[in-house]
């Protein structure tokens, strides 16, 4: 069908339907100021995978997300304070691991941030803690016991990301999804104006709505404090305690959905949603892309996925269009309209302007079953076919052309058509009417830059490597993490091992010494996971070098089943060597399941190689080359990840890293 013929079905007989009106002024006033949508990069590690990408594969995905006028053209970047521990789909390293420890270049989400800035210089950057590093805690899993220390810790990431990368953080959270102190957010607040950073404003609390909005409104301290109340999956409405505190309101983490049509659709409905039913001016979605390892928890829960560095293949998926449809035609800064709402027969409308005289509506008619979010439930609602008169008055009212995108699911014939440009559309003494099917979402607009961007397709879908190896022989790293390891408990780094000028020059090394301030419950042990969740036969050797006298303990693992979240029950086959010259197999990560053991001669300060091979249900294992032990049963799991580990938080090396899959 043609744009033109297209635009033309928009306008539907009156007499066969009437149609319900709606009026779109500024006469009386406006509403609330307009923050931005954009997404959240990790909470935990969800952008792992996508810094290994070769180019132009990874520019090309960048340009999807931050690019304006191409693709999601996302207002705002909200990252992870890397707190070395667990926070959903990994750990991600803090930039002071221990209290005489500063760095500001690990991790990847300084380089995010910098390449969100390239794209885009007035994207709105946010950081957020989930977890803090053991000694910020003193030996408690909690990080308000010392608030000076914990509020030092936050502004020095601040302090750093303007000092060694030229990035102004913008906002900062609290403590993601836990418990807030009312005195460390003023000791926060204090501690940022004394460190000049008096334009860093405070979000609470990345939680629920209550309590941190009843206490903003008794405590006035606290109130001056904080400048915008952030909720999680707030379901589109808000309560009555935040409105009275006059705040800004944000939903500062949304969305969490498999994204995948359905998802796109529950993106759309609360992108309008959450403003039309509950004042929210910022929506971030959870997450930024699906970057990590498909099988881990929450896979695909991004606005778009990039998984699979090794092939070069990611997809476009439709959330990103449904985020075009806001993001290409308005800017933090501009200010919806008062008259939003809901259609009469089910669907949302808002509009935006940028009180220079251009005017941006968005409309979406997502019935209920089609735009499920994975939280809160949503309750039932219809959703019809309908006829829409929109009447613009007051200073819109000499309009006479919008721009018309359109996005149309069509569910039934699974052919859906996303983000596309029709002709503009003429107004009539400042109206106009549409024909809104089910399951779709119309953009009108005086503006003219959007554009659907696009790029060659990338290369086809492939399994990770069969055979894979990495020697770490990086003089220079561009990260501090090894392409395609994955850590799920501790925090491996590439190392320059000093003391050997050999063949062990460069490693991998995890270094973390004490438990984290934990977001979950994070194993006892440290686990790098790596390659394909579906391997059932394979070798893995490497290399291990145990710093700990006595006391140290090293594996290397395959058929890992579980990670993130659940990493503290992984299952697989873990073959252990310990300092003081024993091994142990077990058919889990805790070591509760014991498959063999026995007499190893390995020790700390020496390298030794370990090899274990697993096929069908037998495994076995080497050190140096020689057989240890052989024929260990094994029931489950029957596929999983390879990996390797530490016994507990302690110093070790890996190299010279090899997997063959069958």
């Amino acid at each position: 069908m043609s744009p033109s013929l297209a635009a033309a079905l928009l306008f539907a007989s009156l007499a066969s339907c009437a149609a319900h009106s709606y009026v779109l002024t500024d006469d009386g006033g406006l509403g609330r100021v307009f923050d931005g949508i954009g997404g959240l990069s990790g909470g935990g590690a969800t952008t792992r995978l996508l810094v290994n990408y070769a180019e132009p594969y990874r520019s090309q995905i960048l340009d999807y997300l931050f690019k304006p006028n191409f693709g999601a053209s996302l207002h705002i970047l909200k990252v992870e304070i890397g707190g070395d521990a667990q926070t959903t789909d990994g750990t991600e390293p803090s930039h002071m691991h221990y209290e005489n420890d500063e760095n500001y270049f690990r991790g990847y989400e300084w380089w995010l941030m910098k390449e969100a800035k390239k794209r885009n210089p007035n994207i709105t950057l946010i950081g957020l803690p989930w977890a803090f590093p053991g000694w910020v805690g003193r030996g408690r899993n909690w990080p308000y016991d010392f608030p000076d220390i914990t509020a030092s810790y936050v502004v020095n990431w601040i302090l750093g990301a303007k000092q060694y990368h030229d990035l102004d953080i913008q906002y900062v959270g609290i403590w993601n999804e836990r418990s807030f102190d009312s005195n460390y957010i003023k000791l926060l607040r204090y501690t940022l104006d004394k460190s000049g950073l008096e334009g860093v404003r405070i979000i609470a609390s990345d939680n629920l709505w209550e309590p941190i909005a009843f206490s903003l409104l008794l405590d006035a301290k606290l109130s001056s404090a904080v400048d915008v109340i952030g909720a999680h999956y707030p379901g589109t409405n808000t309560v009555l305690s935040a409105l009275k505190t006059r705040k800004q309101l944000w939903s500062s983490e949304d969305y969490s959905t498999f994204n995948n049509e359905v998802g796109g659709g529950c993106w759309a409905r609360i992108l309008n949603q959450n403003y039309v039913n509950g004042f929210m001016t910022a929506t971030i979605s959870w997450n930024l892309v699906a970057s990590y390892y498909d099988d881990l928890p929450f896979g695909r829960d991004g606005l778009m996925t990039a998984e699979e560095p090794w092939s070069g293949n990611y997809v476009v998926e439709s959330p990103i269009w449904m985020t075009a449809h806001t993001t290409q035609f308005t800017q933090p800064g501009w200010t919806y309209l008062q008259t939003v709402g809901h259609l009469e027969q089910g669907g949302s409308y808002v509009a935006l302007t940028d009180g220079l005289g251009n005017l941006t509506i968005v409309i979406e008619t997502m019935s209920h079953h089609h735009s499920v979010c994975i939280r809160p439930p949503l309750p039932i609602f219809n959703v019809t076919s309908q006829n829409a008169t929109f009447q613009l008055k007051g200073s819109f009212a000499s309009i006479q052309e919008l721009q018309l995108w359109r996005s149309q699911f069509n569910f039934k014939t699974q052919k859906p058509s996303f983000f596309e440009k029709l002709n503009p559309l003429k107004l009539l003494n400042g109206s106009f009417t549409l024909n809104l099917g089910e399951d779709e979402v119309y953009t009108l607009t005086t503006v003219t830059t959007g554009q659907k961007g696009s790029y060659p397709d990338p290369p086809p879908s492939a399994r990770f490597p069969k055979a894979y190896k990495d020697d770490f022989d990086v003089r220079n790293p561009p990260f501090s993490e090894a392409p395609n390891f994955a850590d799920q408990t501790g925090v491996f780094e590439y190392y320059r091992n000093v003391t050997d000028p050999g063949p062990h020059a460069f490693t991998f090394r995890q270094v973390l010494t004490e438990r984290p301030v934990t977001w979950v419950s994070d194993a006892d042990q440290t686990i790098s996971v790596i390659g394909d969740h579906q391997w059932q036969n394979l070798t893995v050797t490497c290399d291990i070098f145990m710093e700990s006298i006595q006391t140290g303990g090293v594996f290397v693992a395959v058929r890992v089943d579980k990670g993130g979240e659940l990493v503290r029950n992984a299952n697989g086959v873990f073959f252990w060597v310990f300092a003081d010259g024993t091994f142990k197999v077990t058919n889990d990560l805790a070591g509760r399941t014991v498959l063999a053991e026995g007499t190893s001669g390995t020790r700390a300060q020496s390298w030794f190689t370990l090899t274990l091979s697993i096929k069908g249900q037998y495994a076995s294992g080497m050190l140096n080359g020689y057989p240890l032990w052989m024929y260990a049963v094994v029931l489950t799991p029957k596929n999983g990840w390879a990996a390797i580990g530490t016994k507990s938080f302690e110093l070790a090396q890996f190299d010279n890293f090899a997997v063959v899959a069958e």
